[in-house]
């Protein structure tokens, strides 16, 4: 759902934008779980079929069409891809529709988790390997593109919705796509997007290090590794002082937990002629 659909609804985008914030999200991701969009839908579906007006919404869950956790909870679903929220109606999606059959509903749940840029793009990059600690995992997500106030948040409605979605079933440490009965011949299977398909703000990143969308491979790497080096820019390009020393800060805190060993590293940006080497 755009910023502009959420706007319409009187919703805050899911992208923490807010008068006091003077660091922005630039990746979409819900400040709720899937489940509450999931209540959502089914409470269109239950009384109005498949479309019905934002008053009539809050009617059926009980809340003021004019509360912030009402915009809130019609954003999430929106975010979800269950509904789409414009003029003042709030209309249920095909993946929305197929979310409140009971036949269809595990595998609706996995496609809208995925659906999610914030989720898809972990997803990927943490693909067949077990997943950080807290901490780490944030320092993911803010490195995406999630404000550094909103990365605790983030991470708690995606482990919720990842548990919800059924991708935690073999366990919270790792994610695992589930297997669902209409995944069969015939269905088509559910894949997350290429990283930047569905999240337009964000540049695939294999053009980052060869251009084509064919980078090198880094598939010998630690994955905090591979998510450091995609996030180089090209050569040749500007890149300020200031965000080389938070990309070398970002290597360092890496290494600490990747590596053994005794101290630690502190990047301090500083003007020179050309950087000192060590000794």
């Amino acid at each position: 759902m755009s910023d502009e659909q959420n706007a319409e609804i009187g919703a805050e985008p899911s992208e923490a934008k807010t008068p006091r914030a003077y660091e922005r999200s630039t990746i979409e991701f819900p400040y709720n779980d899937l489940a509450d969009a999931i209540d959502i839908a089914r409470a269109i579906h239950t009384n109005a079929g498949t479309s019905c007006t934002l008053d009539q919404l809050a009617a059926y869950t009980r809340q003021s069409m004019t509360s912030g956790a009402f915009r809130g909870r019609v954003a999430n679903a929106g975010t979800f891809h269950l509904t789409d929220n414009e003029r003042g109606e709030v209309k249920l999606t095909e993946l929305g529709r197929r979310i409140v059959e009971a036949a269809r509903e595990a595998s609706a749940k996995a496609e809208a988790f995925l659906s999610v840029p914030l989720y898809e793009r972990v997803y990927t990059h943490f693909k067949g390997y077990t997943l950080p600690p807290p901490a780490a995992l944030e320092r993911f997500m803010n490195e995406v593109g999630v404000a550094t106030k909103q990365t605790d948040k983030a991470r708690q409605a995606f482990m919720r919705s990842a548990r919800q979605a059924g991708f935690f079933e073999h366990g919270e440490d790792r994610l695992v796509r589930p297997v669902t009965a209409d995944s069969g011949p015939g269905t088509k299977p559910i894949e997350p997007a290429a990283p930047g398909a569905t999240e337009k703000r964000h540049e695939d990143p294999g053009k980052r290090n060869g251009g084509g969308g064919d980078g090198p491979d880094l598939s010998g790497f630690h994955p905090f590794i591979q998510g450091l080096l995609k996030t180089l820019p090209e050569p040749e390009t500007e890149w300020d002082l200031v965000a080389r020393a938070k990309w070398l800060q970002t290597a360092a805190n890496i290494f600490d937990l990747i590596y053994k060993g005794e101290g630690g590293i502190k990047i301090e940006a500083a003007l020179a002629q050309r950087s000192p080497r060590p000794d």
